[in-house]
């Protein structure tokens, strides 16, 4: 199959790794191209075949997945970064927003939906589905708010945007796909289309995912 999704994995447990491996390149649309057992050279990997998307662990020797995140995107911003770990703990989730990482799955997660979330986060969608990471996701918002719109730069930013287009939005940013969004807010799945594709011309960004993190870094969701 032309166009697999490539992966780059990052964890200092080999057993985790192959275990991840195996799942992947059982895939007919996905491939692991690189791995990696520590921060720094994950990093090294990453700049080198520039995947589609890196599942990154956190507590790793050298550099964490954190830090390592924030090096991979300032220099490569296009590549996904799901974090995946062991700890379900509001401040990761918190630092891994902060970075630009777009997911944050835990090891447990079943095998089905780790694999349909690195679907999900290659079509551009963004996926932070545990309850801390819901609770991470309300605290980021409330601090940007705090710190960064205020007054007429948050007044600018939200004026071009419809109720409805901030509505939308904010599923967005929980990382609900577009039929749930659908669901939840009583559209057409061709309505909520429309107004994601509007949301991403409005904010300047070429994809939902940067939608998201631009709308968490800038307190457009509550």
């Amino acid at each position: 199959m032309e166009n697999k999704i490539r992966v780059v994995l990052a964890d200092d447990q080999a057993i985790i790794r192959q275990g991840l491996s195996y799942i992947i390149n059982t895939q007919p649309d996905m491939e692991v191209i690189g791995e990696a057992g520590d921060g720094e050279t994950v990093v090294s990997v990453v700049l080198k075949y520039k995947p589609d998307v890196v599942l990154m662990d956190i507590q790793m020797p050298i550099r964490n997945g954190i830090e390592a995140t924030r090096i991979i995107l300032n220099s490569i911003p296009g590549i996904k970064v799901v974090l995946l770990t062991t700890f379900d703990d509001q401040d990761y989730v918190f630092d891994g927003i902060r970075v630009g990482a777009v997911g944050y799955l835990l090891k447990d997660t079943d095998t089905k939906e780790l694999i349909n979330g690195i679907r999900w986060i290659y079509q551009g969608q963004a996926i932070y589905r545990t309850a801390t990471a819901s609770r991470a996701l309300a605290d980021v918002v409330s601090n940007e708010k705090d710190s960064k719109c205020t007054g007429d730069k948050y007044l600018e930013i939200l004026d071009p945007l419809t109720e409805r287009e901030i509505d939308v939005l904010q599923q967005m940013a929980y990382g609900r796909r577009n039929s749930e969004i659908a669901d939840i807010l009583h559209i057409s799945l061709g309505t909520v289309k429309t107004h994601v594709h509007r949301i991403i011309q409005k904010l300047g960004v070429e994809e939902r995912t940067q939608a998201v993190v631009f709308a968490i870094r800038q307190g457009i969701v509550k």
